[in-house]
């Protein structure tokens, strides 16, 4: 936009002239202000810029990784170290974990084995990552979050 624009209260006949002789458009900023607020600028090259912003705005706003650990209702320890050193690493990244047992045919009659596994977990996990959902079945599925401590 040019610099040579002079700043004023100008009837609306006389903007849209103004606005006609610089080749620019004339835009509506507040139509309920009286008299109504207009600015004289190059619509394209705003649109443009507001474009621009909205990615850069979009770019830094921060991602949130889940990873999910699977487990059955009767996992053996080596089994359950094995994942909760996965686990371990995907808090320390910074990922949100999600932990489930899944129950497969009739091994639902061990839910309270399944709660018990998850439980477990996040209590060794819980200088890592602080519990945000507390074991919950959802049909064949218990499911735990947890969310990585954020650094200091």
């Amino acid at each position: 936009m040019g610099d040579n624009i002079e700043v004023g209260v100008y009837p609306i006949s006389q903007a849209i002239i103004k606005a006609n002789e610089l080749e620019l458009d004339l835009v509506e900023i507040s139509p309920k202000a009286n008299p109504p607020v207009c600015k004289i600028i190059d619509y394209k090259k705003f649109l443009y810029e507001q474009k621009k912003r909205d990615k850069a705005m979009k770019a830094k706003a921060t991602k949130v990784i889940v990873k999910e650990i699977r487990f059955g209702p009767q996992t053996d320890d080596h089994d359950y170290e094995f994942k909760k050193r996965h686990a371990e690493k995907f808090l320390k990244d910074g990922a949100k974990l999600k932990a489930y047992v899944f129950f497969k045919g009739r091994s639902i009659v061990y839910k309270d084995q399944g709660e018990i596994l998850l439980l477990r977990l996040a209590q060794e996990l819980e200088e890592l990552g602080k519990v945000e959902q507390m074991p919950r079945l959802e049909g064949k599925r218990m499911t735990m979050f947890i969310a990585p401590k954020t650094k200091k």
